[in-house]
């Protein structure tokens, strides 16, 4: 590398370690390859090869050559069921979550990355994509350090699960108070993702090497077919690069021709050259931290003094914040945001207001958050006593630790993990994923598709009937108290007495429902976007 060319690096992808965690006990293989390339050799006798076809535009294949193509060793539900001892909705669970969690940038697109629900079972899994995804199940999310009273905590909040690998020893109201501080950061989470794929590379890679009479890593080899699933965990970060694909990247893979298959190389030498460009998700040279409104937070709502979102070599520019724990702030990670500590208060984004393409929304409380942005991840965590309205989610959206907070969002996928009095209206084609310790959850009928080519045409998340019954109710009752006041023949002084009676009892109501606030907000953010003061 010249003096004057940028540095390399290659980031960890957080998606399958955020989204890709399921709570089944079957994909616990904690012996790594020694179970996993017997479960592998299963998979390929279960196998099967799906032919995609640009001319008929199938819309999962950019990327791909013109014309048709074969793609081998794939799995269908049936297939991995099969194979791991599953039942078939377990097995389509897998293979959902998979999908959601595969890359659909830099270089070929697996198909899966872009099928429809309908599609997903005829297009299958690659064998290699499904292996990798099974290896990291092992994977464990950071414990938060023990609260000073856990004993009395764990009387009145759930437990841990014994699946999501996730000490919820803290309520919602608890946390707020606690000020995070027994929470593991968004960068401790990287940093411990970042440890665990460093410490299972090699057994990652011998599970992707080409067959071989022995299993010694001097003699093993990879082809560039098979390097190219390192991007379900890895990508090339740099600005600029997000069509560049891994083996663009790598000097013994770069400029290979079409034409003539790239000669295999050994996985010591990919070892060695991951290992020296690998970084975290939100490592150099990414970070940015931007204001954002000031929505009178708490003195528990964030510890800005330790602020975690400065990661690895950024930490050093961010530096402490000019404006001290008053200020609310926002941070940009790599294909990140955050909506964090809003206590009391609305907030809207507008998909101008959004610089990522995932957002967290974390810790916050009693207030509106509206994110009305398309995005492919969003993650609830740590709320209570709020209402969150998330824009069209394209890939999966996870709701962890919630209390009492209503959350409509229309998704692909939605896991909601130890959450309680929560409600949750979902626009999705599939069934939420449900894990962990919850208490009175109520999801209404989630929207299955009948007919994928009409959904334009109206509104696909049509109200149930005793949804659309009860609003028919309230709006005849409405209808009908107007006609009376039509046709009562009162007088002026009489009618402004009966407009002041129904203006003070709505004024009572907006008062005792606490909406009386959302609606002073809405109306600051309306005077805000138009420059009014």
């Amino acid at each position: 590398m010249t003096e004057n060319e940028a540095p390399m690096f290659l980031h960890l992808r957080r998606e399958p370690f955020e989204y890709g965690l399921l709570p089944l006990p079957h994909l616990m293989f904690t012996d790594g390859t020694a179970t996993l390339k017997p479960v592998k050799e299963k998979l390929l006798q279960n196998s099967f090869t799906y032919v995609v076809n640009n001319n008929n535009n199938d819309n999962n294949v950019e990327g791909f050559l013109e014309g048709s193509r074969s793609l081998g060793r794939r799995v269908n539900t049936a297939g991995i069921a099969e194979s791991l001892q599953l039942s078939e909705d377990h097995a389509r669970v897998v293979l959902d979550t998979l999908a959601s969690v595969l890359p659909d940038y830099g270089g070929p697109v697996d198909p899966l990355a872009r099928a429809s629900s309908d599609d997903v079972e005829s297009v299958g899994a690659d064998v290699d994509d499904l292996v990798l995804f099974l290896y990291i199940q092992t994977y464990k999310k950071l414990v938060p350090r023990t609260h000073k009273d856990a004993a009395s905590v764990a009387d009145v909040w759930p437990s841990t699960s014994a699946f999501d690998g996730f000490l919820a020893t803290l309520s919602p109201l608890q946390l707020v108070r606690s000020g995070r501080r027994f929470m593991p950061s968004q960068a401790d989470e990287e940093a411990h993702q970042l440890s665990y794929v460093q410490k299972h590379l090699p057994n990652i890679l011998a599970l992707l090497a080409e067959p071989s009479e022995d299993d010694n890593s001097e003699t093993q080899v990879l082809s560039l077919e098979r390097f190219e699933h390192l991007g379900l965990l890895l990508h090339v970060g740099e600005r600029g690069t997000e069509d560049t694909s891994l083996s663009q990247a790598a000097p013994f893979f770069a400029n290979s021709d079409p034409d003539m298959p790239a000669v295999p190389v050994p996985i010591t030498q990919v070892l060695d050259w991951v290992l020296e460009h690998i970084c975290a998700a939100s490592e150099h040279p990414f970070e940015k931290v931007l204001g954002r409104e000031n929505v009178s937070p708490t003195a528990g709502d964030v510890d800005f003094a330790n602020f975690d979102s400065c990661t690895g070599s950024s930490r050093d520019q961010c530096g402490a914040f000019p404006n001290g724990p008053a200020q609310q702030m926002e941070v940009l990670h790599q294909e990140l945001n955050f909506v964090e500590g809003v206590n009391k208060a609305s907030v809207v984004k507008q998909a101008s207001d959004i610089q990522a393409s995932s957002v967290k929304v974390l810790n916050c409380h009693d207030s509106m958050i509206y994110v009305l942005a398309p995005l492919n991840y969003a993650t609830v965590n740590g709320c209570s006593d709020a209402t969150i309205v998330l824009g069209a989610v394209g890939k999966a959206v996870r709701v962890e630790h919630c209390e009492r907070v209503n959350v409509i969002v229309a998704t692909m996928q939605a896991s909601i993990a130890n959450c309680r009095e929560c409600i949750f209206f979902l626009g999705v084609n599939k069934r939420p994923i449900i894990s962990g310790n919850n208490h009175n959850l109520q999801i209404p009928k989630w929207f299955e598709v009948e007919s994928p080519r009409q959904q334009t045409k109206q509104n696909p998340f049509i109200l149930p009937k005793p949804y659309m019954a009860a609003q028919q109710q309230k709006s005849n009752a409405l209808e009908d108290m107007r006609q009376c006041l039509r046709s009562s023949h009162l007088e002026d002084n009489k009618k402004q007495e009966l407009a002041g009676a129904i203006h003070s009892h709505f004024k009572e109501w907006l008062y005792a429902s606490g909406n009386i606030r959302q609606l002073y907000c809405l109306q600051n953010t309306e005077l805000d976007s138009t420059g009014i003061d």
